[in-house]
């Protein structure tokens, strides 16, 4: 992993960690991701010549690289596990590895479906969450029907006001869940639910 301060001229130094002023803009590059940071006070200037540079990089790899843009305040996904080592700092000879995610693993169950085995909960799980996932909703739509199932399991109320699903619906946005992970919570409950 290579941790860059990106400065007004877009030329890119290198540090050994973050420490997220609120005028900077950094540029964390992982190889499959390359995150630019940018800090509340840090300049459009600064912002569209990181931006710039961070496209640069990409073309010049041979394996695809996302490109992940993070607003002072609204980190998501698999960066927020990564905030406090980065303010720590790493070493250039130690990787700073993303926490395992959840994949949905279709392929296996059907084969022991496909060999007469009798889905568990697990497998029941595991094909409905594959499915949901075919539906291709948006990131925040999962967030928006997570939200609305857990607050349903935890309420004593029939209606479950709008402002409570929207308020849980942004903390799950805010959490570090995958698309795949948002779609097994959500088949996992809505199975529990009907158990």
């Amino acid at each position: 992993m290579q941790l860059f301060n990106v400065y007004e001229n877009g030329v890119l130094r290198k540090v050994d960690k973050v420490d997220f002023a609120d005028h900077k803009v950094f540029l964390i590059d992982d190889e499959n991701t390359i995150y630019l940071w940018y800090g509340k006070k840090s300049s459009q200037n600064k912002r569209k010549l990181s931006e710039k540079r961070a496209q640069k990089l990409i073309k010049t790899r041979t394996k695809k690289t996302d490109l992940e843009i993070l607003h002072q305040g609204n980190e998501f996904g698999s960066f927020l596990t990564m905030i406090e080592p980065l303010k720590q700092g790493i070493s250039h000879k130690v990787s700073l590895e993303k926490r395992k995610e959840l994949k949905i693993k279709i392929d296996d169950t059907l084969e022991l479906i496909e060999a007469g085995i009798t889905p568990d909960f697990e497998a029941e799980i595991t094909l409905d969450a594959h499915k949901l996932s075919e539906e291709k909703k948006s990131y925040e739509e999962l967030c928006r029907i997570l939200a609305e199932l857990q607050l349903e399991l935890i309420s004593t109320e029939k209606k479950i006001k709008s402002a409570e699903i929207e308020k849980k619906a942004i903390e799950i946005y805010r959490s570090s869940s995958t698309y795949d992970e948002l779609c097994w919570l959500i088949t996992e409950l809505r199975l529990l639910r009907q158990k």
